[in-house]
């Protein structure tokens, strides 16, 4: 079982943690949740901040996103060290990183079209994906040509076998691949590399210890570590988060406009929202006005909740 001990001590490297939105729109309360317990866990061991805007798709983001993000981590408090970093400007070091994957003959095309065109994005449990079937998987060069004739293909990566890992705050973790995960997209059938490749390619680059995210997330974990063993990268730590859930236990998107940083700043001041933020990971005992450098001194992994938080009317 792989366990991924926090990078602090005597003869261990600095934490180095992440903020890796996707400048799609502004952030949502759950995205915000993410950011600040992301930047908290690595400045409270005196670790550094990367930030990285998941630009993948073209049709989903812009750079004008991405610089309002930046503007409003800066409102919140939330700095960084090094950075931005645009994914739409590293294709060719994906490329590069695909190339040794074609080259240990784990990669194959697939001609399949369902879901292929999402594969950009960050998944998330909640959304039903599904395993896929392997049918492209045993194509036949004569197959393939024939196939290559009428649409280009995507590219997977042919998995097997089991990944476990230890998640800090859920603890020892265990896949199938091929049952839970299964043979998943590389590189889509337009050209743009999928969310699993990239991530992984740019946090093992990065020189990323420590990666903070929502639960919905640790499905990827598993892929993502047979990238990091395939190309010879340093797997970072996960934390993964509770989700933050609306009044009707709906998960939170940027669809939710009513708890979209927008909406949320006519409301409430930066300070506002960070201290009921704290206060929903249980860093403080009722929500009053901080900045984020406030909480450094009390924060704890210990004190967040492991069960999604149902957000409460009093407070949003």
């Amino acid at each position: 079982m792989r366990a991924i001990k926090p990078a602090v001590g005597e003869g261990i490297k600095q934490i180095v943690g992440r903020f890796a939105p996707s400048p799609s729109g502004r952030m949502h309360l759950g995205n915000l949740f993410s950011c600040l317990l992301s930047w908290l866990s690595a400045r409270a061991e005196g670790g550094r901040m990367i930030l990285r805007m998941e630009d993948l798709d073209p049709q989903r983001t812009s750079r004008a996103k991405g610089q309002q993000l930046k503007a409003d981590l800066r409102l919140l408090g939330l700095d960084w060290d090094e950075g931005p970093y645009w994914q739409s400007e590293r294709s060719a070091y994906y490329q590069q990183c695909l190339k040794r994957l074609i080259a240990q003959n784990v990669v194959y095309p697939c001609f399949c079209s369902r879901a292929e065109l999402h594969a950009a994005n960050a998944p998330h449990a909640s959304d039903g994906d599904y395993i896929y079937s392997g049918r492209c998987r045993g194509l036949t060069a004569e197959q393939i040509e024939e196939k290559q004739r009428h649409r280009p293909p995507a590219l997977r990566l042919a998995v097997a076998g089991e990944e476990a890992f230890i998640d800090r705050h859920y603890g020892p973790q265990h896949y199938s691949l091929s049952r839970d995960c299964g043979d998943f997209i590389l590189r889509r059938s337009d050209g743009v590399f999928a969310y699993q490749l990239a991530v992984a390619a740019d946090d093992g680059a990065m020189g990323v210890t420590q990666v903070v995210r929502g639960r919905d997330l640790l499905p990827s974990t598993p892929k993502q570590l047979q990238i990091y063993q395939r190309l010879g990268l340093t797997p970072p730590e996960f934390i993964h988060l509770p989700l933050l859930l609306a009044a009707d236990g709906r998960r939170l998107s940027k669809r939710d406009g009513d708890l979209g940083l927008d909406a949320l700043l006519i409301r409430f001041t930066p300070e506002e929202l960070v201290g009921r933020l704290a206060y929903l990971a249980g860093q403080i005992d009722r929500p009053e006005p901080l900045r984020p450098q406030e909480l450094l001194s009390v924060f704890d992994w210990e004190r967040v909740p492991a069960e999604d938080i149902l957000l409460q009317d009093c407070l949003f």
